[in-house]
């Protein structure tokens, strides 16, 4: 089968990393994969088998106005046409909101837009500081994918298009991120400069979606020899933070890493403290290599992994003094991973579940 996924580029991010992992799966599955960026940006380079276009020259961006996703419509058109020449694509799979948008747009036929998070919460948390912006992405969310197959990476994504963003009568269909498992317990020991003592680590872009102030409320308050260790991008406001919290000397700010599985396997600890999440990747990647996860109760996706087996590892959003407690009890007591079950996201399950998708007949899709 020809699979065609649409991103609008490839610099970080979850969804992006997600989208390399599927294509790799499809294509030992014998399947054709082509990965088509809106912009020729990349940080994590696609597996050989990947075939790779981009609408833009090297490093160049595009406009992300109005103008812009018309043009890059456009050109998105007559490119698939091209790739469409000797076979035309099965599925073609969009993600993020705006490679979502452009692919609508262009007017894709088999297309698919994946959803990677909780949207009416993006939605509540806009309306705080806009209620009119809040009511327009709300109508514009709607417009876009009221119409539109829908893909949505946990249960919880799911019911929130349905039920908060009002889109009932959608189609919907819940398939999980998939994860290579058998890739990140190898690659969790390739060697990485780890801090020397112990510490507890938390992974994820500084985004007021994270609320790293959480997290740091919460670290003040414990006394614990442990550093804090931050995979995430050097940020003046994050470094306000820490100073203003008195942690200069328990936080270290590491960077983003491109191979951070030796730093959450090295780690006694993964702490989430996100308002929202679609499918949180990181708390899947810290149960695979054995770490012990405390996260917030968000939604969605801490729930659905982590369910009854582990639910004494969930907080309420928000809430630093309950994140404090949680995390040192798993720092004292730690709880024991295995007892969650992680096949549902193995690779091998969720490529066989695009391929569902892409051999339905075209009548079946809308």
């Amino acid at each position: 089968m020809k699979f065609g996924f649409v991103l609008t580029n490839l610099a970080g991010g979850g969804a992006e990393k997600t989208v390399l992992t599927l294509g790799a799966a499809l294509t030992a599955r014998r399947n054709e994969v082509h990965i088509i960026l809106l912009e020729h940006v990349i940080e994590h380079r696609p597996p050989a088998d990947i075939r790779l276009c981009a609408l833009t020259p090297d490093e160049r961006k595009i406009s992300k106005g109005f103008l812009g996703k018309r043009l890059a419509a456009r050109r998105l058109r007559a490119l698939l046409r091209q790739l469409e020449e000797a076979a035309p694509f099965d599925l073609v799979v969009s993600a993020l909101p705006f490679a979502n948008e452009v692919t609508i747009r262009a007017e894709v036929p088999r297309h698919w837009c994946r959803i990677d998070n909780t949207l009416s919460a993006e939605i509540e948390r806009l309306h705080s500081i806009s209620p009119r912006k809040a009511g327009r992405r709300l109508a514009r969310y709607r417009r876009l994918y009221g119409t539109r197959p829908l893909i949505a990476v946990s249960d919880g994504v799911a019911a929130d298009l349905r039920g908060a963003l009002g889109l009932p009568n959608a189609r919907i269909e819940r398939i999980y991120n998939p994860f290579d498992f058998a890739e990140i317990r190898a690659r969790a020991v390739e060697s990485a400069p780890l801090p020397k003592g112990a510490y507890v680590v938390h992974v994820g872009r500084f985004a007021a979606q994270k609320r790293h102030d959480v997290l740091l409320d919460a670290w003040a308050r414990l006394d614990v020899p442990h550093q804090l260790v931050l995979l995430t991008a050097p940020d003046g406001r994050l470094a306000r933070m820490i100073e203003e919290r008195g942690l200069a000397h328990r936080v270290t700010v590491a960077g983003f890493q491109t191979n951070p599985y030796p730093w959450i396997a090295g780690a006694e600890l993964l702490a989430l403290s996100s308002d929202h999440e679609g499918l949180p990747s990181v708390i899947i990647e810290a149960l695979a290599v054995g770490t012990p996860v405390v996260s917030t109760d968000c939604p969605s996706g801490p729930r659905e992994i982590l369910g009854s087996a582990l639910r004494e590892c969930l907080v309420p959003v928000g809430d630093a003094a309950a994140l404090a407690q949680a995390i040192g009890r798993a720092l004292s007591d730690p709880p024991d991973v295995a007892r969650v079950d992680l096949t549902p996201y193995a690779i091998e399950t969720v490529a066989a579940a695009y391929e569902r998708l892409a051999s339905e007949p075209l009548s079946a899709r809308n």
